[in-house]
């Protein structure tokens, strides 16, 4: 028999995506659902959510408590995700309002997104066995299940997994909102969610949930270390027997060589050619001179110190003096905008730059390149590696989180590895590890190895839904501990 789970997530493809939760959110579920198990989502009604196009019906209200009165909130169904149904918490008070985060009142709007949810699952004819709540905007489910609704018949017994898919956002918030939310006084503690004076959402979720896990092996030992601990690293390491790591899938129909609609030409790992013709496109397109032999590095990228630009500002002006090629595509902080633009008016015939976001020139970005850079400080799992494996782009990383779990060094002796890896944190570092991919590309036998053994990497999201079913059992059996 499969498990009944209903997965809890701010964001989820295809209704709302800032970022890589999303991704996990839409893909998770449709493989547990193909693996027989009832598996349904739950996230906000956003206004910018199209809801004729994906199906939105209307399903009940709520009054869903809030400051000593209720505020009222419907229910909305679709079935946008292939053989999932997804409930859309509609409060047009907290998220009609154009952007999905950022908002002086997200304490008070991913609260009231909880405890709908908890709200409709008392009077709904369906009962998950384990609610899996994702980040901080969720991670007051298994508080409220554990607290505030300890007692109810309807909600007693369902065991709670929490997903971190990054540590450094945590939805810190005045102790006020304890009493806004209906959460006792009680929990501002340190052994419940008081944070240097204030109430840490992230760490409700460490704390009250039956089991933990992170997107990744690496990223899981990590995050109980003080270098990436993020000040909760005291709180992982008591909870150290309950944390796991599971590495995201990828999805292998939207990004496949094979069939991609938006590259210049298709190619496998047994048939290579329309590669050079996607190199040749990604020159034409962002102005610089077609020279198939000259090594050409992607960056698909938020421009930020975490995704490693505080390393690459420093190697790049170097690199540059190089007989190189470099594609860049993102938008982040200003100081990179800045610094980035100007390296592209001085090296206009080595450097590509776009600081936008075009969902085909990064799939372009990925065919035409001959590497890859992704030289995060710290990275939870990351998909920009996975993608650069499946299309043959050599992926040069830093050593850390999923990173260092899907990149490994490869070995001119033994033909074994898929990627160069700079083990500390520094330019030389970086350097060193792209000094050692641009080497091999001049050893012809060697990088068609090196594109073989990278093409042949799999993260499929069906192995990693199998790890969260361990984890689901995992939590009931920890609840059952309990005595829920």
């Amino acid at each position: 028999m499969g498990f009944k789970i209903l997965l809890c997530a701010s964001e989820v493809v295809p209704f709302a995506k800032t970022g890589g939760l999303a991704d996990v959110a839409g893909a998770l579920p449709k493989a547990l659902a193909a693996l027989g198990h009832d598996v349904r989502v739950a996230m906000p009604r956003y206004d910018a959510i199209d809801g004729r196009a994906l199906g939105l019906q209307p399903l009940t209200s709520l009054k869903v408590p809030l400051g000593g009165g209720t505020v009222e909130a419907g229910i909305e169904t679709s079935k946008a995700i292939e053989g999932v149904t997804t409930y859309l918490v509609d409060s047009p008070k907290h998220f009609q309002r154009g952007t999905l985060y950022g908002e002086p009142d997200d304490g008070e709007r991913f609260g009231v997104f909880c405890r709908a949810v908890t709200e409709f699952l008392r009077k709904s004819d369906w009962r998950p066995e384990v609610i899996h709540a994702n980040d901080w905007q969720a991670a007051l489910l298994p508080v409220y299940l554990k607290t505030t609704y300890a007692r109810d018949k309807r909600l007693r017994g369902i065991a709670a997994l929490f997903t971190i898919h990054n540590l450094a956002y945590q939805g810190v918030f005045d102790p006020g909102i304890l009493d806004t939310l209906g959460l006792d006084r009680s929990l501002f503690t340190m052994e419940g969610l008081e944070f240097w004076g204030q109430v840490n959402f992230l760490k409700g979720g460490l704390v009250f949930s039956d089991v933990l896990n992170t997107v990744s092996p690496r990223y899981a030992q990590e995050i109980q270390t003080a270098e990436f601990g993020e000040r909760l690293e005291g709180v992982l390491k008591k909870r150290s027997a309950d944390l796991f790591g599971v590495l995201n899938g990828l999805d292998y129909d939207e990004w496949d060589p094979g069939s991609d609609e938006f590259i210049a030409a298709h190619y496998r790992a047994d048939d290579l050619a329309g590669k050079a013709v996607c190199k040749r496109a990604l020159q034409e397109r962002l102005g610089l001179p077609v020279r198939p032999e000259v090594p050409l590095l992607g960056l698909v990228s938020r421009l930020a110190g975490q995704k490693g630009l505080d390393l690459l500002a420093e190697v790049f002006p170097v690199l540059l003096e190089s007989d190189v090629q470099l594609a860049l595509l993102g938008t982040g902080e200003q100081y990179y905008h800045d610094l980035l633009s100007g390296l592209a008016r001085k090296f206009p015939q080595k450097m590509g730059l776009k600081l936008e976001f075009d969902n085909a020139l990064a799939h372009q970005i990925y065919a035409g390149s001959d590497m890859f850079l992704m030289p995060s400080n710290y990275e939870p799992c990351g998909l920009g590696q996975m993608i650069s494996l499946r299309y043959g782009t050599i992926p040069i990383v830093r050593e850390t989180g999923g990173l260092a779990d899907t990149v490994t060094e490869f070995d001119a002796r033994t033909g074994e590895g898929n990627g160069f890896l700079a083990r500390e944190r520094s330019p030389v570092a970086v350097m060193g590890a792209i000094a050692r991919a641009l080497l091999t590309m001049q050893r012809a036998n060697q990088w068609a190895r090196l594109v073989q053994n990278a093409m042949s990497c799999r993260f499929s999201w069906e192995k990693s839904a199998e790890e969260y079913v361990k984890l689901y059992q995992r939590a009931r059996d920890h609840r059952a501990r309990e005595g829920a």
